[in-house]
């Protein structure tokens, strides 16, 4: 069942997250679209909504021709060339964007504008991590960082060493022996919470079921750190996080190891500024940032400090919930709590 007001505010706010969830029909000229269209806004009381095409056309109501809501919108177009475009960035060939453009069938500038608001990133970084991810499963494998690199696609390994990095790929291939990270495990509301710490800060929250199950994700985070449990070291931190758990409006102040791409921590900085009780949808984050709705989705699932970077302060725009990467159930009862609701 449609709701008119979410839908209208969806409409008013152009949100392309929600094309394909339903049509709006004008009267005064007979045409429906998709939410996302980008002509002039209608008179509210001339607009109809409908839950599909079919239902439109059924009513009298014939396609837009500029938003097409037949088919892929635009955006979703735009999504089916970005993602081969990473088809072809994963290759073995070093394509430069003018190259990247030509086989994808969009001009340059065209391309690196919608690759960017869809990943966060240029093409070239994008290929260069991907690139970094692949060296970092060959290091464990390969006998010498050359061969890694050579597998990886690298041409030698003075790039490797070209920009500053946490750890070296020489240390990465021996298993990052001598990262130190603390952690402790303690009953909450949401079950459990386990709080681990590097030198510089909290470097992960995670909320699960029981101990072992936070344990595995941990370790499946850090498989190359050496990891010690140690609730004593952690005593007052993971009070103040129980704390802030408890009432909402004690917010805790630790300080965070956060560990992101570049585009990761400026949507997890936006999401600190977020207010305590309220939220915000990933279209406006998206609008706020310059991004991509589907980017800072992404972003958001990728973060491993929950509660004190508050992704779950992150909504669709039609209000529901939508994903939340320790369950549903917990971030309702998170935003219940915040907002002083039973």
């Amino acid at each position: 069942m449609l709701n008119p007001e979410s839908c209208w505010q969806a409409v008013c706010e152009r949100d392309a997250t929600l094309d394909g969830r339903f049509v709006f029909a004008v009267r005064s000229t007979g045409i429906y679209c998709r939410p996302s269209c980008p002509a002039r806004r209608p008179r509210r009381d001339n607009v109809s909504f409908h839950a599909d095409p079919g239902s439109a056309e059924a009513a009298g109501f014939r396609p837009c021709k500029r938003c097409s809501p037949q088919g892929q919108s635009p955006a979703q177009q735009l999504d089916a060339l970005v993602a081969a475009a990473c088809q072809l960035l994963r290759g073995e060939q070093r394509l430069t964007l003018p190259q990247l453009a030509a086989r994808i069938g969009l001009s340059p500038s065209h391309l690196a504008r919608a690759f960017k608001a869809r990943t966060g990133m240029t093409p070239h970084a994008w290929a260069d991590a991907e690139r970094r991810q692949r060296l970092d499963a060959h290091l464990a494998q390969s006998h010498s960082v050359l061969d890694a690199a050579l597998a990886a696609g690298y041409s030698g390994t003075r790039a490797l060493y070209e920009k500053p990095q946490a750890m070296s790929p020489g240390r990465r291939r021996s298993g990052g022996a001598g990262e130190h990270l603390r952690y402790g495990i303690a009953p909450c509301a949401l079950g459990h919470v386990l709080l681990a710490s590097s030198d510089k800060g909290v470097c992960a929250l995670l909320f699960g079921d029981d101990p072992a199950t936070l344990l595995a994700e941990l370790q499946q985070r850090f498989a190359a750190a050496r990891l010690e449990q140690d609730e004593g070291a952690l005593h007052d931190w993971l009070q103040q996080v129980l704390g802030q758990l408890q009432e909402p409006e004690r917010a805790t102040h630790l300080p965070l190891d956060i560990r992101g791409t570049a585009f990761q921590q400026r949507v997890w900085q936006a999401l600190q500024q977020i207010p305590c009780g309220e939220t915000r949808s990933y279209a406006e984050l998206a609008g706020q940032l310059r991004s991509h709705p589907r980017a800072v989705a992404r972003a958001c699932a990728s973060n491993a400090i929950g509660l004190l970077l508050p992704c779950h302060r992150v909504v669709a725009s039609d209000g529901s919930l939508s994903g939340y990467r320790w369950g549903l159930q917990r971030k309702r009862q998170l935003l219940a709590n915040e907002r002083g609701e039973p």
